[in-house]
């Protein structure tokens, strides 16, 4: 069991960002394409938050050209590059699903004064 450990805490990156629910974040996601690497942008508001330790990831939701996008990111993955916090967001939900079922300035969440 120490030894799942040791790995589990070389996984883990340490200079993970603080982030919460409802934060709107750019997360910079490597994508490989054949032989070429390039660094793709994602933008849009933290959802949800489950997991812990190497397993963490989270839930980001934006909409492009009216369709609403949800990708899941492994928060310790090496593929994500980072994850910059634009603006932090105030809610009450440890969950924000029902954004899913909003469209317009009703799928806002407010900016965290």
């Amino acid at each position: 069991m120490d030894a799942l450990k040791t790995i589990v805490a070389d996984s883990v990156k340490s200079d993970a960002p603080q982030f919460g629910i409802g934060d709107t974040v750019k997360v910079s996601v490597n994508i490989r394409e054949g032989q070429r690497e390039r660094i793709q942008m994602f933008e849009g508001t933290v959802i949800a938050k489950r997991g812990s330790g190497v397993a963490e990831t989270f839930t980001v939701r934006r909409v492009a050209y009216g369709v609403g996008v949800e990708r899941v990111f492994p928060l310790h993955s090496p593929n994500v590059r980072g994850v910059e916090v634009v603006r932090h967001g105030k809610v009450r939900r440890a969950k924000l699903y029902y954004l899913r079922d909003r469209v317009g300035k009703a799928a806002k969440v407010r900016e965290q004064v």
